[in-house]
């Protein structure tokens, strides 16, 4: 590979178009179940992650779909074909249905700062799990200035979950894609984990 040629991650995001009415507002544990029963081998990817649906927010415990909603997979590039065939499925979540369009890839573009949604922690306290995340980060020898935010306690009926956003910041290109692919922490397939460019960031060399 040249200077110049832009750095290729080995996961790309499948955005596919949704059609329903409304979905559990919490839909993370119905979706993962879904989506296993429609591709049998997505447990076994263990790079594979759902991302958080972005819905209407409400306090309602259905939440209504916008026509900008999509559900995002991140998976590895030989599995894009297989994720293709979801096209036109429709899923069960809850009590609620709704229909896959046909997807196109998205490519993961190395930015300076990154963000994910949701982060798996060990239990309530922050100190804890910033050590934790600093230490996983040390493990993939990736250096960043850590940003700690809201915390969120997930009642599933797996068991009771906490988790944290986290913005990292000051990245190389080089670490970037790393943290898209390989995340923090557990629970990929619930949404946790999952890094996308913070909105305020422009990509690394622009």
């Amino acid at each position: 590979m040249s200077p110049d040629e832009p750095l290729l991650a080995t996961l790309v995001d499948m955005v596919f178009p949704l059609e329903g009415h409304s979905l559990p507002r919490d839909a993370a544990p119905a979706l993962r179940a879904a989506l296993e029963r429609e591709m049998t081998w997505l447990a076994e990817e263990p790079l594979a992650g759902i991302h958080p649906l972005k819905l209407v927010p409400g306090t309602d415990p259905d939440a209504l779909l916008s026509q900008r909603t999509r559900l995002l997979l991140r998976l590895p590039r030989e599995r894009i074909g297989a994720a293709t065939e979801l096209a036109g499925r429709t899923l069960q979540i809850g009590e609620q249905t709704v229909t896959l369009g046909h997807p196109h890839p998205r490519e993961l573009l190395p930015h300076r700062t990154l963000y994910a949604y949701a982060v798996a922690a060990d239990g309530d306290d922050e100190i804890a799990f910033m050590q934790a995340m600093n230490d996983e980060l040390q493990t993939l020898a990736v250096r960043s200035q850590v940003v700690c935010g809201k915390r969120q306690q997930r009642d599933w009926p797996a068991g009771a979950l906490t988790t944290f956003s986290l913005m990292l910041h000051g990245l190389t290109a080089s670490d970037s894609l790393r943290l898209q692919e390989l995340g923090l922490g557990r629970h990929r397939l619930l949404g946790c984990g999952i890094f996308v460019p913070h909105k305020s960031a422009a990509a690394v060399g622009e």
